[in-house]
């Protein structure tokens, strides 16, 4: 256990190496997929103050294949319309684990309980996650540039909202009905 949390926290200080690390070692992919979950349980509690059971498996659910989409999206762009020549080479795995990890700073939503910080919480963690992403991006897919890896995120973060947005519609409309 303690080389997990070891894992979730250097992840969220940014450490390539750890990222490096994750990449190599197929046996992490429950570990990621663990921090994917643990992320959005703690964005549930923490987003909305506490929540019921069912909403929070619902929202493990959705995170995970959150999780997937958003990799596929990021292989694809990073490997097919973005490698940097002579140097991208990754497998799905290598980029699913470290973007799993990516998502450790996620944890911190839970703080997201205190109503006043709430907003600040849920800002910042967004943020965070996403520099994280970057770095994961980057080891993953090898690129020497930061910047490459930063375009290939947003454009997989954008794809992903609105799929998000397109799932969610026929909720949202009969939420409203």
């Amino acid at each position: 256990m303690s080389d997990y949390l070891d894992r979730m926290i250097r992840a969220a200080k940014l450490d390539a190496n750890l990222y490096e690390e994750v990449e190599a070692d197929k046996d992490a992919m429950t570990q990621a997929m663990g921090v994917v979950i643990l992320s959005s349980i703690a964005a549930g509690l923490g987003g909305f103050g506490g929540t019921s059971l069912g909403g929070l498996i619902g929202g493990a659910f959705f995170a995970l294949l959150g999780w997937l989409f958003w990799s596929i999206v990021l292989y694809f762009v990073g490997t097919r319309l973005m490698p940097e020549e002579g140097r991208t080479e990754a497998d799905y795995g290598q980029l699913l684990r470290t973007i799993g990890f990516a998502s450790s700073p996620g944890l911190l939503r839970i703080l997201g309980i205190i109503s006043p910080l709430r907003g600040v919480v849920m800002l910042v963690t967004m943020f965070w996650v996403l520099a994280a992403m970057v770095v994961a991006v980057r080891q993953a897919l090898d690129y020497s540039s930061t910047g490459r890896a930063a375009i290939v995120c947003i454009i997989g973060f954008v794809a992903a909202m609105l799929a998000s947005l397109l799932l969610a519609a026929p909720f949202l409309c009969a939420a409203a009905a």
